[in-house]
This record gives C-alpha cells, structure tokens and sequence, in this order.
C-alpha cells in the first residue's frame, strides 16, 4: 500500500537517477561548504575532541575523514565524530519551519558514503539534495508538539534524512531506501534537558548520532538487513509514535518536485539558538544605530513566540550551551560584546560583567503575533528602556541568513574563513573553498579527502 512516505521516497530515488541541474548543485556545494567549515571548527572544541578521540581510539578501518585530523575511519565512526563537531557551536544550518538542523545530520552522513564509495562529486551534491529533502519535510510532518513535550527534531528526523543522503550516494534503490529508513526509524531519540542549566554537551552529539545512525541503517541493508517499509507514517510508526496530535504526513509528499528545501537553507549567522536570531540581529540593528552602549540601558524586553520563552529563558546559564539558548545572555552579547562572535559563547567568557548585567535586566514576553507566524517565522519585536527616559525598538520578522534575506556567497566564504581558518592554514583554507565549488564537475571526491586531510594547524595543549 502506498503512503506518503513511500510516494517521497520513489520520487527521492527517481530524482537520484537524473541529472543534477545547475541550482540544486550550487545551492548543495554552498551547504556543503558551511557545514564543512563548522566541523571543522567544532572539532577543536572539547566535545568535537573527546568524541574524535573516542573514534581515533577505536582504531576502526575506513576511507572517510575526521575532521581535524589526517586518520582516515570508517564511516559510521567519522559521520559521528563529524556530525558532533559540526553542530558543535551552533552556526550550523537550519531549514526554517521544519524546527531542524539540516546540514549537521545530512553532510557527514553523505560525505562518509562518498568517500567509502570514491564517489563522484555530482552523486555527493545529490545525495545532500536528498537528505536535506528528508529532513525538511519530515520535521514539517513532526509538528510541534512532540517538541513541546521535550523531543529534540533535529535528533528525531535526524536518522532518516542521513540515511537518504547516505543511501542515495550508495545508489540506493526505492525498496532499498525504505529497508535502510525502517532501520533507521528505530534510531531516533533525543530529549531537550540541555536547554536547561548545567546542559552539558550532549545536545552536539544529537546530530553525530543522527549521522551515525543513517550510515550505519545504511551498512547494514546493503548487506541484507531489513526493516520495517511503513516505519515513518504506518500503524506504531515514527509519526504516531513520537510525534504529537499536530502531526502532518500529508507534507511528505506534497507538492514534490515544486522546490527543494536545499534551496532554502537559513544560514546561521549568529553562534546561538536560532529561535533567538531575530532578537540577537535587532538588538545588533539598534546598537548600530543609536551607538548604545551597557551602561545606557535600564530594561530590554524581548517580545516572541510562547515556544522561545518557555525554552530559551534560562536567565542564568552556567554552560555554553545553556548561554546559546537563552535569551537574556544573547541579549548582554548583543550590547555588549560582537553578537556574531563564538568567542562571547566560549566557556572562558560566560561570566563577563557586562553581559551578565544586561541577562538580568533582560525580560522575555510571550507575544500573540509572535506565535500567530511561529514555525514558519521566529520574529521578535524588542524594546530597549534607556536610563534617559527614552525607548528604542526593532521588530525583526526573519533575521539575516534567512532564505527572507539571505547571505551573500562573499559571506558564506567570510564565515568559512572564520571557521576553518581556527584548523588550517591559509593556503588550506583556500584549497578548500576551490575544491567545494567545483564539486559539480569533479568526477570524484577524492582530492576534497585529501584536502580536508590537510593543512591543519597545531593543536593548542
């Protein structure tokens, strides 16, 4: 019996069999660069360490990279070590209105089939068109509530949109896909407490276990694994299970082929929650515009969605990342320090004075218009009370890097810059950048390996 699930997934395998035209090429190798380039700066973090140690200690045997390193692994182990490192601050993608993180999941999951399989470059971008799909549509059919109640989407989606793209670089067929997505089905998990107080690291690991888990799926239906072919929208399934009372399964496969979500990414421009962008970019807008400094300031008040206040209010968080899901600590970077710099997030920083000032003098209100637009918009109107008596407002209804008002290509290669520039040399990083953007015509992705291989910068102790 056909579903919407199956529906998506012959059209996934049907479009894997064509050519890959232009756009969709582009708008892959820019996601590619991106989250490449937050792995690469998340895998210096301690997290991105201790699971790259972990993986390194090991010992596993494979063809797939490690991010910060010149080890070659086996792909279910570099698709975890990798799919932490670049989740790992933040500043990786998020398709808007699907509430996850594409590009964490799907990349490393696609990158280590492809170069376990010496894959074309062509077969790489498609099979990030694929996962992105996935995760997008299936974060959709999710709904809300299952979030609500604490499911983190990213890490519940995660499994089945890496198992795509992995398995479309495998040159997965429909029947194939839908073993290897049942498989994966039973993978997905992951709870929000790390948005409260002492949160710990886990949530980084959510996407590398995602990843993990779509190569692994993956691994195994190829050798003759099954799994159950109804297991995202059938009796028990994903949907039902997991998911709320606002679930959608019609999304799965509505309107297919009318747009691809990789052609909508939100790109991360500020190293925090993305539910706070638009309060991080107007509070960033009024600073400019009417010199503000700390010490002006007497109340801020964050007016957004009732979701953003309940889950990103923590007014004194105490680990990075409870300072980049909570609104009163972006507020302070705001004003106080480069909203758009991780080093205000660092572990070494989260007690500055001035920041910390301006958290606990920072109020967020759940908004009726805010929630009125919430998935589809995370807008936020904010006011800012002087101690002059005078009140400054910006309302921001899709913050920059949105597919609303995207970031230019010389920002993509500005923030790569940033990003790998912590891990490689110059030269390296500008090797990188060329190789990415001629993936469209590499027949394969070898010299990408070995460039990601090389290059790096001696590790602080």
């Amino acid at each position: 019996m056909s579903s919407p699930s199956i529906r998506l997934v012959e059209y996934l395998a049907t479009l894997a069999r064509q050519d890959l035209n232009a756009e969709l090429a582009q708008c892959a190798a820019t996601a590619l660069l991106d989250n490449i380039g937050c792995g690469l700066y998340g895998a210096r973090q301690q997290w991105g360490r201790i699971v790259s140690d972990f993986v390194l200690s090991e010992r596993s045997q494979g063809n797939a990279t490690l991010y910060g390193s010149t080890e070659r692994v086996a792909p279910v182990h570099a698709a975890l070590a990798n799919g932490t490192a670049t989740h790992g601050f933040e500043l990786d993608d998020i398709l808007l209105g699907s509430m996850v993180h594409g590009g964490a999941v799907v990349v490393p999951a696609a990158l280590a089939a492809a170069e376990q399989s010496d894959a074309s470059g062509p077969r790489l971008l498609m099979g990030l068109v694929a996962g992105y799909e996935m995760m997008g549509r299936l974060g959709r059919a999710l709904g809300v509530a299952h979030n609500n109640r604490g499911f983190h989407t990213t890490s519940i989606a995660g499994p089945i949109a890496a198992t795509v793209a992995a398995g479309t670089v495998m040159g997965f067929d429909a029947p194939q896909m839908l073993s290897a997505i049942g498989i994966a089905c039973s993978s997905a998990s992951g709870i929000k407490a790390f948005t409260q107080g002492t949160g710990g690291m886990v949530k980084r690991m959510h996407a590398g276990r995602s990843a993990e888990a779509g190569v692994l799926a993956c691994e195994l239906a190829k050798r003759g694994f099954t799994g159950p072919t109804q297991a995202v929208d059938g009796r028990f399934g994903l949907l039902e299970v997991i998911g709320g009372d606002d679930t959608h399964p019609e999304a799965l496969d509505q309107n297919l082929g009318a747009s691809f979500a990789i052609t909508r990414v939100w790109v991360k421009v500020y190293p925090c929650c993305g539910f706070i962008h638009s309060t991080s970019h107007a509070l960033e807008a009024l600073k400019a515009e009417h010199r503000l400094t700390p010490d002006q300031v007497k109340q801020i008040r964050v007016h957004t969605n009732h979701h953003t206040t309940e889950h990103n209010g923590d007014p004194h968080p105490r680990e990075a990342m409870g300072a980049q899901y909570s609104i009163p600590y972006c507020a302070g970077v705001a004003l106080a320090k480069n909203a758009r710099d991780p080093a205000a997030y660092a572990e070494e920083n989260l007690w500055d004075p001035q920041v910390r000032a301006l958290a606990a003098r920072t109020q967020p209100i759940a908004d009726a218009e805010m929630d009125r637009i919430f998935p589809e918009h995370n807008a936020a109107r904010v006011e800012v009370e002087l101690n002059d008596g005078r009140t400054v407002q910006s309302t921001v209804i899709d913050s920059h890097g949105t597919p609303a008002d995207p970031c230019s290509d010389a920002e993509m290669e500005a923030k790569f810059r940033m990003m790998a520039g912590a891990v490689k040399t110059r030269d390296a990083v500008e090797r990188l950048i060329t190789v990415i953007r001629d993936l469209p015509k590499a027949q394969s992705i070898q010299t990408l390996s070995r460039e990601l291989r090389a290059g790096d910068l001696p590790q602080a102790l």
